[in-house]
């Protein structure tokens, strides 16, 4: 199935709406558009979009939650669903949210279910999203699911914020580190050479050293300004490969300072999205395959998967889960409590709490953690820098004394 951009006008309203739709091809896309009550203006095939244009058309995880949250409280007030849509639709300050609830709108209004109309908006909304809403057509709690979608996606868009936050001053550390070692090696070795040359003096091994990393850097700048293009091309290209995927997830597992962090974060994810699942009715495989790809690991998904090919042949959740990589022990330990009172939800919810306290501790404390490792390794490297040109300097002035 390929992705299509498209803007139509609505034959009811007259009103012109863009957004995208699944099919095999162009004309398909152009006949399901003209079957949901639209006339098409300009189909266009995704991938050929520019990357500006994506980006413009692009719905950030905020006008989701806000979205989600005011269709909740209207399907909840009992208003029809296409009403709510509407009205939401109105609501939404967004330009690229509004075509794809308008989108929505006139894909109900043609008979289609509201989770395979969201279905056609996959970078919108994911399989979590699509699954509760399926559960909460079903069960008759559509009110409830969305509710709860709301919730989780605004504790998520909070924990990332937290992480991006705690993360500011360490960058700053180490771009401080970079300029002053750029300063230096720019401008200060280079007179320190000339220094020397003037005075006809042999330069000292590290200073000697220093300056043809600096010749490198002054002469080379655009080798260096290529090969760092190509290098972060090359890793972004990599990282869409499987085994790209599976090496960064795994890297993140073990990373020195942030494993920890990671881990949590990855329990957290699995926990509270196997709780909203199992909440609203999923069965126990659905929500342990929809989990697994909420932790957003390749590797931990992996893991996850193992367990629901065990649980297919008839083990228990808990005892799948026990003896896999990562998998942190109140998991299982949860898991196998809930079990036995019939209450996993319950459980995992549980498990999740105390992974986001145990997050929110560790975020806290990344600054503190970071900040002694990076100033070693700043004082390190000037020390090195200041070795080479300050001291010959002095050694120079006390020969000439």
């Amino acid at each position: 199935m390929k992705r299509y951009v498209y803007k139509a006008t609505e034959r009811k309203s007259r009103k012109t709406v863009t957004g995208v739709i699944q099919a095999e091809s162009e004309r398909e896309a152009g006949k399901l558009l003209v079957d949901q009550g639209f006339i098409p203006n300009k189909i266009e095939e995704e991938d050929k979009k520019s990357f500006l244009a994506k980006m413009k058309n692009r719905v950030g995880s905020k006008d989701r939650i806000i979205f989600t949250r005011q269709f909740a409280t209207l399907i909840g007030a009992g208003l029809p669903m296409s009403r709510s849509l509407k009205t939401a639709a109105e609501q939404s300050t967004s330009k690229s949210m509004k075509a794809v609830v308008e989108d929505i709108t006139a894909s109900v209004e043609s008979g289609k279910a509201l989770s395979d109309s969201l279905a056609q908006h996959p970078d919108v909304f994911n399989d979590v999203y699509l699954s509760l809403v399926a559960a909460g057509e079903m069960s008759g709690t559509l009110d409830t699911a969305l509710a709860r979608l709301a919730t989780q996606d605004e504790k998520d868009a909070n924990m990332i914020s937290k992480i991006r936050g705690a993360m500011v001053y360490p960058g700053i550390i180490f771009v401080v580190i970079i300029a002053v070692l750029a300063f230096m090696l720019i401008m200060v070795v280079p007179e320190v050479r000339k220094l020397y040359t003037d005075m006809n003096k042999e330069l000292p091994g590290i200073t000697q050293a220093l300056v043809q990393v600096s010749d490198f850097f002054v002469n080379q700048w655009w080798l260096v300004a290529v090969f760092l293009v190509l290098a972060i091309f090359g890793i972004r290209a990599y990282r869409r490969t499987d085994a790209g995927k599976r090496t960064f997830a795994l890297f993140k597992l073990n990373v020195p300072v942030f494993k920890s962090l990671f881990q949590r974060l990855y329990m957290n994810r699995f926990c509270r999205t196997m709780e909203m699942l199992l909440s609203t009715g999923v069965s126990m495989l659905d929500a342990i395959h929809i989990s697994a790809k909420a932790t957003a690991n390749a590797y931990m998904q992996e893991q996850f998967e193992l367990a629901a090919e065990k649980v297919k042949t008839g083990k228990s959740l808990s005892e799948s889960v026990q003896n896999l990589d990562y998998i942190l022990p109140l998991v299982p330990q949860m898991i196998n409590i809930g079990e036995q009172s019939g209450k996993i939800d319950e459980m995992v919810g549980k498990a999740a709490e105390v992974y986001e306290r145990e997050l929110d501790e560790k975020i806290a404390n990344i600054s503190t953690m970071i900040e002694p490792f990076l100033m070693v390794i700043m004082a390190g490297l000037i020390g090195i820098v200041i070795a080479g040109t300050l001291l010959p300097i002095y050694s120079l002035v006390s020969s000439i004394s």
